[in-house]
């Protein structure tokens, strides 16, 4: 590698960051971490320290629409970038060590902190979750927490860091503290659901299972999203887009939403995010959080007594291109009449530490330039930056083997794990847990949006349902399907299904008996199916022959749901945001499903 390990007179090793043959004290793994903090921070010129202050993204292999790797780390001096997207195990764990390479060649040695956000599950979004990389996939969040159970959660969240650490992923963008008190919300899935003190119990075993007791080199940090809480969005509607850009709080009922930030703090998360949208009704201002300085300054950091670094929304100051393809505007909600330099000093001042998204750290030398900032604000941020990197171990050695991250990512164990957490959540809504009627040996099966393979081991598959002995359905939550690059990928509108699909559903089921899975991404209105299905099963991301063996009776369906199922939309649409277990007349409560 670039950077030579030697060794000091008194025989201690140490990587020559600097190149200069001497063990400087931040090169002296043997000192208290503050120590090597200031001596590096003291090293350091303006521009580097305003590096620091930049999230970027990186697409591996440089590829694309991106600045490459080697301009942003040598000549803006970034350090941190998230993974756009992630290609197999060894190609990654190869290309973090090449920009590792990079980072050690530059004057100060400053290793790099990879990122990124969820990729163990079953969402494809290229904004909020990805399903690339070969990783060993659970199911969403929301099924984690379907499972109502910390110790496999942690157990999982720890299987999954060292997938991530092996190919070189130090930082996770995840996972979120928002709770589901809006069923119309596109990013319930990510969430741990509506019961406050459930979201807690399982946010606090997911960061420990990520980060261990403390922040070390064993550890993936968490940057747990999104202060204060994004769930309560106006209409359900999200704050990517401008028409999602208020939160509503009718119910007067932030506090519910900041009691799972409390079990965060309590089990270290290193690092948080704030939310794009304007806490409207809150009685914070109406600036959107990663502009607020009453949310970062006041809330975040005074009441909460948080002292990690805050990394803002990605792109909250100038969207972000891709070309030939899409233009996504700012999330600069609230502060649009702002200029650039005035709203780049707002966030500052507001007490963010990192710019997400942001590759312009001039942007930040020109602040402190212009009289704006002072310099020993930036110190301040840039301090919280380096203290994660040493914790972490990246100053020791922040490279990996690409021939075990092959082996280990995905290996048997961790895809049985996996696939232990998706059988366990899944949850019987109605019918009986065994089959609808005793079954032949190799039953006549027909099935919709399941694998025929997955399917043909398990019957003999026909192509009609008059001539099954079962029929088995996948279904999606419903949701009203949108233009637009992203907005496609976020499901948000009605919960109901159209009447004519609910139609033919009921005949099928009138026609043979019917296990149908829902998966709910959100909490789908299921009043017409709920009496007619012979097992109506929800889900949360699960490989299909599990399901196939709750519908056959050879496993059982044993999570119980972290959310109400509302009776209609109506019950919804009149409902509050931020209140929760707030639909009339509920069909199924939250916590409804099978005792273990």
């Amino acid at each position: 590698m670039t950077t030579r390990t030697l060794r000091h007179h008194d025989g201690t090793p140490f990587r020559d960051l600097n190149h200069n043959g001497t063990m400087e004290p931040y090169e002296d793994p043997g000192l208290p971490v503050d120590d090597r903090v200031e001596d590096l921070l003291s090293r350091m010129t303006l521009e580097e320290k305003a590096g620091q202050m930049c999230h970027g993204r990186m697409v591996a292999g440089d590829g694309g629409f991106m600045p490459s790797g080697a301009e942003l780390i040598a000549e803006r001096h970034l350090t941190h970038f998230a993974m756009a997207q992630v290609p197999s195990p060894d190609t990654m764990a190869t290309w973090n060590n090449h920009v590792q390479d990079l980072a050690a060649a530059t004057r100060l040695g400053i290793p790099v902190t990879l990122s990124s956000d969820p990729r163990h599950g079953f969402t494809a979004n290229p904004m909020t979750a990805h399903t690339d990389g070969g990783f060993s996939p659970g199911p969403e969040p929301i099924g984690l927490a379907a499972t109502d159970d910390p110790a496999l959660v942690e157990e999982f969240a720890a299987a999954a860091a060292r997938e991530l650490r092996a190919v070189g992923i130090r930082l996770a963008i995840h996972p979120m503290a928002d709770l589901a008190t809006e069923p119309r919300w596109a990013r319930i899935s990510g969430t741990f659901g509506e019961d406050a003190d459930r979201a807690a119990r399982m946010l606090g075993a997911y960061i420990r299972g990520m980060q261990g007791e403390a922040l070390g080199p064993d550890s993936v940090a968490c940057m747990t999203k999104h202060f204060p809480g994004h769930g309560p969005q106006a209409g359900g509607e999200d704050a990517h887009f401008a028409y999602g850009r208020h939160q509503a709080f009718p119910g007067n009922n932030l506090e519910y939403h900041l009691r799972p930030w409390k079990a965060a703090f309590a089990a270290g998360t290193a690092q948080v995010m704030p939310c794009y949208s304007i806490p409207s009704g809150s009685g914070l201002p109406e600036v959107a959080a990663n502009f607020n300085r009453e949310v970062i300054t006041g809330l975040l950091r005074g009441r909460h007594g948080f002292d990690g670094v805050v990394c803002t929304d990605f792109n909250s100051l100038t969207g972000m291109e891709i070309p030939g393809v899409v233009r996504l505007p700012a999330r600069n909600w609230g502060v649009e009449h702002l200029t650039l330099a005035e709203q780049v000093v707002m966030q500052l001042d507001a007490g963010v530490d990192q710019l997400g998204g942001e590759t312009r750290p001039d942007w930040i030398v020109d602040a402190v330039r212009s009289g704006a900032v002072g310099e020993e604000r930036v110190d301040v941020s840039v301090r919280r930056i380096l203290r994660d990197k040493f914790r972490l171990g990246l100053f020791e050695d922040p490279y990996v083997d690409a021939e075990a991250a092959r082996s280990l990512v995905g290996a048997p164990e961790t895809r049985a794990l996996g696939r232990r957490v998706q059988l366990r959540s899944l949850v019987r809504l109605t019918g009986r847990p065994e089959t609808p009627r005793p079954l032949p040996e190799e039953p006549a099966l027909y099935v919709e949006n399941v694998s025929r393979d997955v399917a043909a081991r398990h019957g003999r598959l026909v192509d009609a349902p008059e001539q099954a002995d079962l029929a088995v359905l996948r279904l999606r939550a419903p949701y009203e399907q949108r233009e637009g690059f992203l907005e496609q990928h976020f499901h948000a509108g009605s919960l109901e299904f159209p009447p004519a699909e609910l139609e033919r559903l009921r005949a099928l089921c009138a026609t043979v008996p019917t296990v149908i899975d829902v998966h709910l991404d959100r909490p789908a209105v299921l009043t017409g199916l709920a009496t007619g299905a012979a097992l109506l099963i929800g889900s949360f991301g699960a490989d299909d022959d599990l399901l196939l063996d709750v519908a056959l009776g050879r496993s059982t369906a044993e999570g119980t749901l972290p959310f109400d199922l509302p009776s209609s939309m109506r019950a919804v649409e009149e409902s509050r945001e931020d209140v929760p277990f707030d639909t009339r007349a509920p069909l199924f409560r939250c916590g409804h499903g099978a005792a273990r």
